[in-house]
């Protein structure tokens, strides 16, 4: 565990803060620069606020669990709703407001000699994570990408995660599901993406310029998770040891961060902090445990995935 206010935490947001900042002044002026740096005091203040109360994250690999599975942008809220397996239901908060904070907080430098990632996410090679000494094994499934939902399948990534229990029976797994994250890959899900006219719901809600209500977009959110659910039974009927059930991150859906209230917000802004966006389930499964050992990573299937491809997979998430 550590705290929000180390320079371990504060660094790549600021990183992230500076780089947006070049890149407003540089495309647009010093006018619009001046309003945007006005537009983020609000949001360093509730940060500063919020990470006082809750003063640590959680880093996942110095929890007790044989498989993690990680439900992309997942809110606590909804999963506590909607969750059908019998289990043990506690919150922790995420090192991050996006796929790329939590990444890099929780992975990059580090050696996982007896973990091996199964991973749908775009920012897993664009952090590094996919090369190098980091896991034992990484199993990376984006030219697995179903190219009409324009996202990786969660029957694509239950199969790689069952084949990966097989393969590492002594290796902790963690397997990264892109859903409930954009877009929506269900029926109903699909027939509110036809009416927006892109994948991404969240920008035209944020602009004001759709005849999609809120509650429609919950609809295929949480169609989603639901979704992402029935392959997860699929696969813990597959598999033995502890498992974990979290999320990376989770979403604003209209709400506005506090105790200063700021515009309302949809998706999961950078370096945002609040619990609609970084607290998260962590739904504790207990059965019986594998015996885990740590070995030298094996030499994977490097595969270096161009920009174009890259920038792709982030416009079907709506990142682009």
């Amino acid at each position: 565990m550590r705290t929000f206010l180390t320079d371990e935490w504060v660094s790549p947001t600021m990183r992230h803060h500076l780089e947006r900042a070049r890149r407003v002044y540089r495309e647009r002026g010093f006018t619009d620069l001046a309003k945007t740096t006005l537009s983020y005091l609000p949001i360093e203040l509730n940060n500063l606020i919020f990470n006082l109360r809750h003063s640590t994250g959680t880093r996942v690999m110095a929890e007790d669990w044989d498989t993690l599975i990680i439900l992309d942008a997942c809110r606590y809220d909804m999963f506590e709703e909607r969750v059908p397996f019998e289990g043990e239901l506690e919150s922790r908060i995420s090192l991050g407001s996006t796929s790329e904070e939590f990444l890099r907080q929780n992975f990059e430098g580090g050696e996982y000699h007896d973990t091996v990632y199964v991973n749908a996410n775009v920012y897993f090679p664009q952090v590094g994570l996919d090369r190098g000494d980091t896991f034992h094994a990484v199993i990376d499934l984006l030219d697995e990408w179903d190219e009409e939902l324009e996202i990786a399948h969660p029957e694509t990534v239950t199969e790689a995660a069952k084949e990966a229990h097989e393969r590492f029976p002594n290796k902790r797994v963690i397997v990264h599901y892109m859903q409930p994250h954009l877009p929506f890959i269900g029926d109903r899900g699909l027939e509110i993406r036809e009416r927006l006219g892109q994948r991404n719901g969240w920008i035209p809600l944020r602009e004001g310029t759709t005849s999609v209500t809120v509650e429609e977009l919950w609809e295929g959110y949480n169609e989603n998770l639901d979704i992402a659910f029935d392959y997860i039974d699929e696969l813990l009927e597959d598999i033995n040891g502890k498992v974990v059930l979290s999320a990376d991150h989770g979403n604003m859906v209209g709400e506005r961060q506090g105790p200063i209230p700021t515009k309302r917000m949809f998706g999961h802004p950078w370096g945002v902090y609040s619990e609609e966006l970084v607290k998260v389930p962590w739904f504790v499964i207990d059965r019986e445990r594998r015996r885990i050992t740590q070995e030298q990573p094996i030499e994977g299937d490097e595969r270096d995935y161009s920009n174009s491809v890259v920038e792709d997979r982030l416009k079907s998430l709506g990142y682009q």
